[in-house]
């Protein structure tokens, strides 16, 4: 199962590496497998990428990644929008 780098571009600017892989699997392989994946290709650590699209077509076995490879977790988290919680409804 060998990845194929479609487009490996380096962002000074936010401090991450923009890629994009295909590689093949019988099923919809979905974020967590696919986050392995990358890390384990780009020698990163889970935790500073971020992904963005896992897309395939009908049919095919085929699945298109777009991750984000932050260099550090203070870079990952300047840039990346946080995650809100929701407020409990007043009782």
């Amino acid at each position: 199962m060998e990845l194929e780098v479609k487009k490996d571009f380096r962002n000074e600017l936010l401090k991450r590496r923009e890629v994009k892989v295909i590689f093949d699997a019988e099923k919809n392989p979905g974020f967590d497998e696919s986050l392995k994946k990358v890390a384990h290709k780009f020698k990163a650590e889970e935790g500073n990428i971020v992904m963005k699209n896992v897309k395939s077509k009908f049919g095919r076995n085929t699945f298109l990644v777009d991750a984000f490879i932050y260099d550090s977790a203070e870079a990952k988290d300047k840039v990346e929008p946080k995650v809100k919680v929701k407020k409990e409804a007043a009782k």
